[in-house]
């Protein structure tokens, strides 16, 4: 079991753009297993490979209640949404103690290599679809607070100043 350290926001990685997985290997899968270590001991429902510093297009996330149905995804991208919108309070281990509630499509359809390089199509809904939208914006150098508008988003900002949490 190992569980990685979280990188601090502002990281300049946490901006940048993940490189696409080219194939499945052990190195990858062992990456995959530390991040799941790492989600489970926050405790979280996601975590992106850069949040820890792995500039690969990967991620995990387990919304479910009883614990251990974890997806393992590379390269996920999002072919579809739902019109309708959940809103659910979100947070990042990159920037502890801060949250913002935010509105999400509240069902999506993702393509993805998974942990045998095979390319899945899958159905996330409620707090799975929450949490792989959020996964795949950390892919793309997006943190979830980039989805409130500029006032609120400043302000979230400013408060995690004020509490020594960023600078």
């Amino acid at each position: 079991m190992t569980i990685r350290t979280c990188l601090p926001w502002p990281d300049k990685r946490l901006r940048s753009v993940a490189a696409p997985v080219t194939e499945i290997t052990d190195d990858i899968r062992a990456i995959w297993d530390d991040m799941i270590d790492t989600m489970e001991a926050m405790p979280g429902v996601g975590l992106a490979a850069p949040q820890i510093g792995v500039m690969l297009r990967l991620a995990v996330v387990d919304g479910s209640k009883e614990r251990g149905r974890v997806v393992r995804l590379a390269n996920p991208e999002i072919l579809h949404a739902s019109m309708e919108l959940r809103d659910h309070e979100e947070a990042s281990p990159n920037l502890p103690g801060i949250t913002a509630l935010i509105k999400r499509p509240r069902a999506v359809t993702v393509r993805y290599l998974d942990e045998n390089g095979v390319i899945n199509r899958r159905d996330f809904v409620g707090l799975d679809a929450t949490s792989v939208q959020h996964q795949i914006d950390h892919l793309n150098g997006r943190m979830f607070f980039d989805n409130l508008s500029k006032t609120k988003r400043d302000m979230l900002l400013r408060k995690a100043r004020k509490a020594g949490i960023t600078r």
